[in-house]
């Protein structure tokens, strides 16, 4: 006789129901692929495995969790002012980890303009990878401080290190428009709304928002508000090398053939003219 196992069904989301930070992971984070990238070609570039790992803005550190799960030897330190969300992630994600990966990860509220030393003796040294993902460094609107903040990160990176920041353009990233995408099913899906709500050509200042809808109930407006300066690639680029790094590498995301990217990132000196681009950069000290 078969005895059938019944799992409760979750509820329904809404916004009352609703954790904005799981909603924005699964929307648009891949930490996952994202930490194979940084492994991969961190060991293209020096040659050799890095241990040693600061995610900047670290937001809920995903990042930096996936960092520790990656290997015995694997440390991180994940850096952000804002209390609240380092709070969800611990609860969501340092939780889950090991006793043993619990002890190699470390979550500060410091700012990112002045790591310090308690990130390189939570370390055990200076980082060999530093990541500002999630184009976080675009709340910098000024060459002057961005430029400090990639000379912070140049000063506090390993000498054999490397620094990895992402990156979007194309022409759409100039338009105030709204992009909509449903994700997952009828009970715990949702609707990702990104929100390109202003645009200034004279200043560069953006601003973005985003929203989560849901298949009953109110939505969750203005759930995350970025106030940005669009900064060009070669913008990035060259500040990057004022700050210090002797090279930085471009890696252009492929296309997936229906408009969209396909998760494929290769080193290239030249990109394409279109509507969308992602792009990771690799600075060498």
């Amino acid at each position: 006789m078969r005895i059938l196992s019944h799992m409760p069904r979750l509820p329904i989301l809404t916004r009352a129901t609703a954790d904005k930070h799981e909603l924005y992971e699964r929307a648009v984070q891949n930490s996952e692929g994202e930490i194979d990238f940084v492994r991969d070609t961190f060991r293209s570039l020096r040659g050799t495995h890095a241990s040693r790992l600061r995610e900047d803005f670290c937001g809920t550190a995903a990042s930096a969790c996936e960092w520790v799960r990656r290997g015995p030897t694997h440390r991180a330190v994940g850096l952000d002012l804002h209390a609240p969300t380092l709070a969800s992630g611990r609860k969501r994600h340092v939780a889950k980890l090991t006793s043993d990966q619990q002890k190699r990860i470390t979550l500060l509220k410091r700012n990112v303009l002045d790591p310090g030393q308690p990130s390189v003796e939570a370390l055990g040294g200076k980082p060999q990878i530093v990541l500002a993902m999630n184009f976080s460094y675009w709340i910098f609107k000024t060459r002057p401080v961005l430029r400090d903040y990639f000379a912070a990160v140049r000063r506090s990176l390993d000498p054999r290190g490397v620094f990895f920041l992402d990156h979007y353009g194309g022409s759409d990233a100039y338009l105030e428009m709204q992009e909509r995408r449903r994700i997952g099913g009828p009970r715990r899906g949702f609707t990702y709304v990104w929100d390109q709500a202003l645009y200034n050509p004279v200043t560069a200042d953006k601003v973005c928002h985003i929203h989560f809808e849901f298949h009953k109930g109110p939505a969750w407006r203005n759930a995350f508000t970025y106030h940005w300066r669009l900064w060009s690639l070669v913008e990035v680029r060259e500040l990057l090398v004022e700050a210090g790094f002797r090279d930085v590498h471009v890696y252009w995301e492929g296309d997936d053939g229906r408009g969209g990217g396909n998760g494929i990132f290769r080193k290239t000196t030249r990109g394409e003219a279109c509507r969308c681009a992602i792009a990771y950069l690799a600075a060498i000290p």
